[in-house]
């Protein structure tokens, strides 16, 4: 079993940044990639970026430019950056991986951009 622990969401004006974690019960991330997502009131979840296993990052056009992902020495933690704020990226943000076949989420924080 893993347990993925997000962390670091809040209010912040638009315009404004917040740094946010996913920590694992584990150093999972040494041999996994880590996924964020973020579910929006009212509309489906949605996914919004990867880093691979090797480091390699992928973001979703709605958030290039702005959003960041870098991962820990420890290889447990990984850290979403993100600039630029915007009130459409309120939302709750996920943390999701996989390992032998099981999939793991963590429970979300919340991250509100006010106008």
């Amino acid at each position: 079993q893993v347990q993925l622990v997000e962390s670091g969401g809040g209010l912040v004006q638009a315009g404004g940044s917040l740094r946010l974690s996913c920590a694992a019960s584990d150093s999972i991330f040494s041999n996994n990639g880590m996924a964020w997502h973020r579910q929006a009131p009212g509309k489906q979840r949605e996914w919004v970026a990867i880093i691979t296993s090797g480091g390699n990052t992928v973001y979703a056009d709605s958030v290039k430019g702005r959003f960041t992902i870098s991962r820990g020495n420890a290889k447990d933690t990984v850290y979403p950056q993100m600039n630029s704020l915007k009130p459409e990226d309120t939302a709750v943000y996920f943390c999701q991986t996989i390992r032998d076949g099981q999939n793991y989420w963590g429970q979300g924080t919340q991250v509100t951009v006010s106008s």
